[in-house]
């Protein structure tokens, strides 16, 4: 089974619940998407809220993954970035896949629809997205053409004895030039 994609599809209550439930049940599952289990719905509510405001202003851009029978199964959030400086790249946050169809595919192919998303954007050259070190993910996303280019050595307080470093990653979009390369040190 495959599922079906779509960049900000309309905003409805029944897309707002089946996302807060996703997030819910992938941070119950131990996904490291904000929240540490246990969790609700509803305390997940209020961080998506904030998602959604970001696509209401033009700044956030929804890719959704349904399952064949309709459901909210895959989400990312791609966030362009407002320095002037660093327009050039967008930001990745939120990569959820249902945990039930975790294994089969569904995590490439929804990065596969971010890197989609973010070339049909104007003047994106790279995505960057940060994740928990400690996980496993760093090594999903260099699978899937990412390369670490920072780590933040325990960023990310789990508990209050489990630390863990903030990964930051970087996808370059122009075919082996531009962001990294570009990026590197003149004085070298």
């Amino acid at each position: 089974m495959a599922l079906t994609f779509d960049v900000d599809p309309a905003v409805d209550r029944g897309l707002r619940d089946g996302i807060a439930a996703l997030w819910a049940d992938v941070s119950n599952a131990g996904g490291a998407v904000g929240f540490v289990p246990p969790v609700t719905v509803e305390e997940v509510r209020p961080e998506l809220v904030r998602h959604l405001c970001g696509m209401a202003e033009g700044r956030t851009t929804l890719v959704v993954g349904r399952d064949e029978d309709g459901r909210v199964a895959a989400t990312a959030f791609l966030t362009r970035n407002t320095h002037q400086l660093m327009r050039h790249w967008i930001g990745v946050y939120t990569v959820m896949v249902h945990p039930r169809l975790q294994g089969r595919g569904h995590g490439r192919e929804l990065m596969a629809a971010v890197a989609d998303a973010a070339r049909a954007a104007d003047g994106i050259e790279a995505v960057r997205l940060t994740c928990r070190g400690g996980t496993g993910a760093d090594r999903f996303y260099a699978s899937c053409g990412y390369k670490e280019v920072g780590r933040v050595p325990d960023a990310i307080r789990v508990a209050e004895d489990d630390y863990r470093d903030d990964v930051i990653m970087l996808l370059p979009l122009l075919g082996g030039q531009g962001a990294v390369r570009r990026g590197s040190n003149p004085a070298n």
